[in-house]
């Protein structure tokens, strides 16, 4: 019997076709750009949150008292003082840099609970030219801060000095009735307002009418 026409078997290539270098660096690169963009948008993302962060967190602190911020209030409370009162300690600090003198007239006061309270600290400067500063505050206890309200201060504007200045300058403040009202601040009986004046190296500048003197029966400055 006549067998099969025999073929002789093709040889089995040993390596895969080369793949062309230029689609895979290509791909390469898109790959880059890709990450590249992701972590610069991150980035982007967390400078902006940690610009974002520092109003929010002013704000949080006023509006909630946090960490001993203060409350703000354009007038007098409408009810009558309670006859308990606590004792306002005054408590200044300058920090470092800042050539100034800065303390309070009185070191402590009582005042009823509700009663709007006048106080002055005296400022002077022992610089050879004018020099800028501004005060941070607080209250202790921490707690406190959501019931001591300031009607007036300082701290709310940059202060500058001329050399040798001095300054008196007013707080007008009271603590809110709801103080009272809240168990935690039973055995709360004295509480410290303190000031901090760092100084302001770049002070914005003021008009030429913020260097004339108050007419009589005007708010001032201070």
């Amino acid at each position: 019997m006549t067998g099969a026409p025999h073929h002789p078997q093709q040889p089995v290539p040993t390596t895969s076709p080369a793949t062309p270098a230029a689609p895979k660096a290509a791909r390469r690169v898109g790959r880059d750009v890709k990450i590249g963009a992701a972590c610069g948008l991150l980035v982007a993302l967390m400078i902006g949150a940690a610009y974002a962060a520092v109003p929010f967190y002013n704000w949080f602190c006023r509006a909630t008292g946090f960490n001993g911020t203060t409350q703000v209030a354009n007038v007098a409370p409408k009810a009558a003082p309670l006859s308990r009162t606590v004792a306002v300690r005054f408590d200044s600090n300058i920090s470092s840099g800042l050539p100034w003198k800065f303390a309070p007239e009185q070191t402590e006061i009582n005042v009823r609970i509700g009663e709007v309270a006048t106080v002055y600290y005296t400022v002077t400067s022992t610089a050879a030219a004018a020099t800028t500063g501004q005060a941070a505050y607080n209250v202790t206890p921490l707690t406190v801060g959501s019931y001591f309200t300031k009607i007036n201060c300082f701290c709310f504007t940059e202060q500058t000095l001329a050399a040798g200045e001095k300054r008196e300058m007013a707080v007008v403040f009271y603590v809110d009735p709801a103080f009272a009202a809240d168990s935690e601040n039973d055995g709360v009986n004295t509480i410290t307002l303190s000031y901090t004046f760092f100084p302001v190296k770049d002070a914005a500048p003021k008009p030429v009418a913020a260097g004339e003197p108050d007419r009589p029966g005007g708010s001032g400055s201070i």
